[in-house]
């Protein structure tokens, strides 16, 4: 007798089975791996923009530049919900020449970290005017400071602390000073906490 070539119908079910579990397997296996890596990159991007945040925030501060004898020898001036700095402005004017400087502030609003800056200060009563600017914005900004902002980080809080005098404290305290000339001074360093 010759055996007859070809599968039963029990193989043929039997394979089908095993390619439909491991279809459904393999189904699992990449549906769990794309929402890792949807996962993964959401958070790759919070973590990128909280580096481009804090390095702004580093760089505004390395930059800060004191004029004597202008905003009461202060240059960095905390009210308890805005932090402006006078800083030197990074980018070049077209002829190569001194870039001047700039105001910058930073507030929390809305749910968000967000920075402004002004154009570039060229004399004393476009720094005045900059200097009151970038207060308002950060009280009660119009529709033309809002268009100068960046929006930042998400934060709920955050707060800073000065060293001065060898000793951390609170910006808007008097640090014990009991005098003018040491409230309007620049702290040594700025140490921010924020969630």
């Amino acid at each position: 007798m010759r055996r007859k070539l070809g599968f039963t119908l029990i193989e043929v079910l039997v394979a089908l089975g095993l390619m439909a579990l491991l279809g459904l397997m393999s189904w699992r296996g990449l549906d769990t791996l794309l929402r890792t890596r949807e996962a993964t990159q959401s958070r790759t991007d919070q973590v990128s923009l909280v580096q481009v945040s804090l390095g702004q925030w580093r760089a505004d501060l390395n930059a800060q530049m004191a004029l004597p004898g202008m905003l009461g020898d202060n240059s960095l001036m905390w009210n308890g919900s805005v932090l402006r700095i006078l800083r030197r402005s990074t980018n070049p004017m077209a002829d190569g020449g001194d870039a001047g400087m700039q105001v910058v502030a930073w507030t929390l609003r809305e749910g968000f970290w967000r920075r402004w800056q002004s154009a570039p200060i060229e004399n004393r009563t476009e720094l005045e005017q900059a200097w009151l600017m970038a207060d308002l914005w950060g009280q009660n900004p119009s529709t033309e400071l809002l268009q100068q902002e960046v929006k930042l980080m998400p934060l709920s809080g955050w707060q800073l602390f000065y060293f001065r005098e060898n000793a951390w404290t609170n910006p808007l305290s008097s640090s014990g000073a009991g005098t003018a000339d040491k409230l309007l001074k620049s702290p040594d360093a700025v140490q921010l906490l924020y969630n």
